[in-house]
């Protein structure tokens, strides 16, 4: 099928270069990939956070260790910033919104087309009239100047007034290469690299322009310039990796997607969104691409678009995640590696509660609650491509890389046979099971040798949630009532968190993220089928274990808890699966909540370990 719905401007990566960019002859003695034929392929995914702050911890002291006994496939994220509206995501966002601006300066006629009307005619006539191309670094008696030399299009005044995104590009470009210059120290890599990055900060202005004169950014074309960020933070890392001596290769994946939809109809199901075979056909077509670099250690963009009905309706802004995920399952990866700035899933967020602990295996469906309800885990659906295939999925810290993290493991049960007492810990282990390089720890997780004692895996926070309570007016309430309501959530696009009814009256938990004005019109559209009460800065207290179900009176200890507390709870309400049991409280409240639940149902103090029932091994 065609992917072309409609008419854009061809897109920044695909003017600036093809799917990958050029790489120099491997020198000799550069680290690459094992040639092992046994070996597996390992996926590590780096977020924004890592590539920004770590690159050069990425290179030194976590890629080396794992080269000898994996083939190893790197994904990354776009560059995060210095403050949050620096990263590089929200800048591109941002500079989109600039290109619908109107331009504030006379549209040039027929008989005076000034450079101020086509504002890239200006840049490469100071591009061509210079020696050396914008943003290369300016050499005094020989040695590179500390600080950028950029001719930005933007210090042109008349340019500047026509295209307010001119100002934003050069502040992506100028970030870029000052971090370049920061962690590079081979002067030809760093030239080569501060070229790729003009060139596609070039291909991105022009197509902004295009935009702002057509005034229309469709959803396609907003993924591509999404996709901006991840080539300019893989051309670093990969750039980074050479100069401390890994061989690697640049991969972009713009033209993955087309490549699949050629051989295949691609289908959508009823809510629109792409059904299972197109993630499979993706998989494989992944997998071909990055064998096809050999033993170089492949960088590759999270961004894979075009995709059909654009990737950010279709996956949203974790499509990183979902690409690292899809990878694994194509190269038949033994592990994914999601690499973060924590040491993996905790038993309360350690930020808020002092005594949370480290959970170091955990199941999917637990990994799932604790991601709905308020802690940043891994994305279900990306979850669902990997654990279905039977890959763990491992959180790692990159500030620790020794550490062992959390495993989120296919074949993760509580309730497995227990271990005789007097069995060694180690006899339990399957046999031939990999340690990984740099941590010692098997992936495997063995049962402590004395019977464990149940407990809930971890509680948390979800905070700014409203409430809203729909009481029937009438004396005898329609079938219809249920149906009138969520008919009417669907048309405001609400999702509900959590939902409490009876006859005739219906609470529902939802999160604060539309405008109060949005808020206001859902309560008045509401206020037709009856009494509507709201109430706001609410927060929802879970607590998740896969085993609860079997655990006689952890409800009550938890609301006992509360109410000895002094904590007051708005609504109660448990998964039909008993996986969670969750209450919204005051929002006021939620730190203490967290810490009295914690204390209470998964504090067990010198027995931390077998509060989960298990532990990982540490060999010296």
């Amino acid at each position: 099928m065609s992917l072309s719905d409609e008419s854009q401007p061809a897109s920044p990566s695909s003017s600036a270069s093809t799917s990958s960019a050029p790489s120099p002859p491997t020198p000799p003695n550069l680290h690459q990939n094992t040639v092992d034929p046994a070996a597996r392929w390992l996926v590590q995914k780096y977020g924004g956070t890592s590539v920004g702050k770590f690159a050069a911890k990425i290179a030194e002291d976590i890629l080396p260790g794992y080269l000898d006994q994996h083939k190893v496939a790197v994904v990354c994220s776009a560059r995060s910033g210095s403050t949050k509206a620096l990263g590089t995501t929200n800048l591109l966002l941002r500079a989109a919104s600039e290109a619908l601006q109107r331009p504030n300066t006379p549209t040039a006629t027929p008989g005076n087309q000034t450079p101020a009307a086509y504002p890239w005619t200006r840049q490469n006539s100071l591009s061509m009239s210079s020696t050396s191309p914008p943003g290369t670094p300016q050499r005094v008696n020989g040695t590179r100047s500390g600080s950028p030399d950029f001719t930005p299009i933007s210090s042109v005044p008349d340019v500047k007034s026509v295209a307010p995104f001119t100002a934003t590009v050069d502040l992506i470009l100028s970030e870029h290469v000052t971090a370049a210059r920061s962690l590079i120290r081979n002067e030809e890599l760093l030239k080569e690299l501060e070229q790729e990055m003009e060139r596609d900060c070039e291909a991105l202005r022009s197509f902004l322009f295009a935009a702002q004169v057509i005034h229309e950014i469709s959803s396609r074309s907003k993924d591509s310039i999404m996709g901006v960020g991840e080539r300019l933070a893989c051309k670093l890392v990969a750039a980074v990796l050479r100069d401390r001596g890994i061989d690697s290769e640049f991969v972009s994946l713009e033209n993955i997607v087309p490549a699949i939809s050629d051989e295949q109809e691609v289908s959508f199901g009823a809510d629109g969104q792409l059904e299972q075979p197109f993630y499979d056909a993706l998989t494989t077509v992944l997998g071909d691409r990055i064998r096809e670099c050999g033993s170089r250690v492949p960088v590759v963009t999270g961004f894979f678009g075009p995709v059909p009905g654009s990737l950010l309706r279709q996956v949203g802004r974790g499509y990183t995640d979902l690409l690292s995920a899809l990878l694994a399952v194509g190269l038949e990866a033994s592990e994914l590696q999601i690499w973060k700035e924590v040491d993996g899933i905790f038993t309360a967020d350690p930020r808020k509660v002092p005594t949370a602990r480290l959970v170091p295996i955990i199941s999917p469906d637990e990994a799932a609650e604790l991601t709905y309800y308020g802690s940043e885990v891994v994305h279900p659906f990306t979850m669902e491509q990997v654990i279905r295939r039977s890959i763990p999925i491992r959180i790692k810290n990159v500030e620790n890389p020794t550490g062992g993290g959390t495993v989120i493991h296919p074949t993760a049960h509580i309730d497995e046979p227990e271990v005789p007492v007097g069995t060694s810990a180690l006899a339990q282990l399957p046999p031939a099971v990999p340690f990984l390089p740099g941590t010692m720890a098997p992936i495997i997780v063995a049962r402590p040798p004395r019977p464990p004692r149940k407990s809930p895996t971890a509680v948390t926070i979800k905070e700014r949630i409203i409430v809203l309570n729909v009481n029937s007016n009438r004396k005898s309430v329609s079938h219809g009532f249920l149906a009138r309501i969520f008919g009417t959530l669907d048309a405001f696009g609400i999702v509900v968190d959590l939902i409490s009814t009876s006859e005739v009256h219906v609470s529902m938990a939802i999160e604060d993220r539309s405008e109060r004005k949005s808020v206001d019109r859902l309560v008045r559209e509401l206020q037709k089928l009856g009494s509507v009460s709201l109430h706001r800065d609410m927060a929802i207290l879970s607590l998740v274990g896969k085993s609860m179900h079997k655990m006689v009176g952890i409800a009550g200890r938890m609301f006992s808890t509360l109410a000895e507390g002094g904590v007051n709870i708005e609504m109660i309400s448990q998964g039909a699966s008993e996986i969670n049991i969750s209450c919204v409280i005051d929002g006021r409240d939620a730190t203490k909540a967290l810490n009295l639940v914690h204390r209470d149902c998964l504090q067990v103090g010198a027995d931390a370990n077998q509060g989960r029932g298990a532990f990982v091994l540490h060999f010296s």
